[in-house]
Formats: structure tokens, sequence, C-alpha cells
């Protein structure tokens, strides 16, 4: 069996990160996948990124990664940004769209929040057309290939839907969950010899306080709102003095 831990949204959530890697070295899990959004939000934009760059096999980019590597200047793009040495800002910025990847003969693809763009985000509820279109080839972002599966992040809940016919699996977050208070990740596991897959949703507590305490001993923006969202699982708006919102 090809077994792979999709891992995203970790979000400089250091604790979190790392109780998901003892769990996954517990499980005997070495193929991670990371779909994006390792910055932003947290605390230790560096250590996570450290992390990630130790121990991931894939990664491919989320917004807030675009964000923080210049492609934005809000407070909380900023904070993270100053943070990072230039080579890391370098990585995040030259980090690919997506991933597209045969499994028993079956196209899967893997995007950070939608096959249409970075910013573009695929709900839940989204409706039946945007949810087909999700699997339709995008040559713009290297995306070359009709997908028979599609696993993104982004939305910060897990998520597996038949559309039809066709899985579509949010991974949750690892580092900012809002389905709820514990980090989660995905367990793929495939059958190289035919399309045959397991989806395993994991979930798992970590040490909340010592984030909290990093959080709080920083200086970054919107701690108030990170601390929240960590207590509460429930999505909190930044907003700077310009009135702009952040996403997840």
């Amino acid at each position: 069996m090809i077994r792979l831990a999709i891992l995203a949204d970790l979000h400089a959530n250091l604790a979190a990160t790392l109780a998901v890697h003892a769990d996954l070295q517990r499980r005997g899990l070495t193929d991670i996948w990371i779909l994006g959004d390792l910055v932003g939000k947290g605390p230790r934009p560096r250590e996570v990124l450290d992390w990630a760059q130790a121990h991931a096999t894939r990664v491919i980019q989320g917004n807030w990664d675009a964000r923080v590597a210049g492609a934005t200047h809000r407070p909380q793009d900023l904070w993270p940004r100053s943070r990072l040495t230039p080579a890391q800002l370098t990585y995040l910025g030259e980090l690919p769209y997506g991933i597209e990847e045969q499994f028993g003969g079956a196209w899967w693809r893997f995007v950070h929040a939608s096959s249409r763009g970075l910013f573009h985000r695929l709900y839940p509820h989204s409706s039946l057309h945007d949810q087909i279109e999700a699997f339709a080839p995008n040559p713009q972002h290297g995306l070359t290939q009709y997908a028979d599966a599609l696993v993104y992040a982004d939305m910060h809940e897990a998520l597996l839907l038949d559309v039809e016919g066709r899985p579509l699996i949010n991974c949750g977050s690892v580092g900012n969950p809002l389905d709820s208070t514990l980090p989660c990740y995905l367990i793929l596991e495939f059958d190289p010899h035919s399309p045959n897959h397991t989806a395993t949703f994991v979930r798992l507590t970590y040490d909340r306080d010592e984030e909290i305490s990093a959080a709080e001993a920083s200086d970054m923006p919107f701690t108030r709102e990170y601390v929240a969202e960590l207590l509460t699982g429930a999505y909190q708006k930044r907003r700077a003095r310009t009135g702009e919102s952040s996403s997840p």
C-alpha cells in the first residue's frame, strides 16, 4: 500500500505541528505532503517552516505563504515576513501551485484553495457546477489533467464529499482548525494496482497552553484573535486600520 500523510494550514503553530509529527512517527508515516499555509497567523513561522523543510516530502503554496512572501503587505503579512530569512521567503514564493499524481490509474489533484486560483475559495456549500469545475484542467496553474479526485485545504474544516462519483476531500487544519479545537490531518492509502483507496482523518490533542504562551510573549499582531480561535475553533476576523479583513 502507498501511504500519504496530508497536512495543511500549519499557520506557524509549532506546538500543534510537533504533536502531529509525533503521531506521524508513531504510525510510521514518512511520506508527508503539505498543502500550503505553513506560515501566517501564529507566533513561530521560522520554526514551523524549518520543520516542514526538514520533514515534508512535497509542499505546495498556500495563500498565506504567497502573502507573507510578498503578494500583499498587511500587518499580519509583514510580521512573519520580518521573522523569516530571505532564503525562506524565496522558498515560500517559489512553491508550486498544485500536484497531480496517478494512484492506481486514477488522477489525484492536490491544491491549497481551489483549482481556479490561490485566493478563490471552494466551499462545502459551493454549487454543484463549481464543485464539478474544480476537477477540470487549469493549465494556467499547471493543472493539465481531468482529476478523478481532489484534495484541498484552506477552509480549516475536514470534509469528504462525493461529487458525481469523484471524491472531494478537505484535509482539515493542523495549526488553526475551525471545525474543532483539535488539529486534524489526513491519511490516504492507495492500492497501487487498482483505484481502491481509503481516507482517514486524524485528530489529536496538543499543548495548546504552550502555544498560547508563545503567542502572548510575541509582538505579533492580532494575538487576541489568534488565541480566541485556538480556544474556540471559531473564526475571528482580523481587521487592520485599513479595514481589510484576512482569510482563514
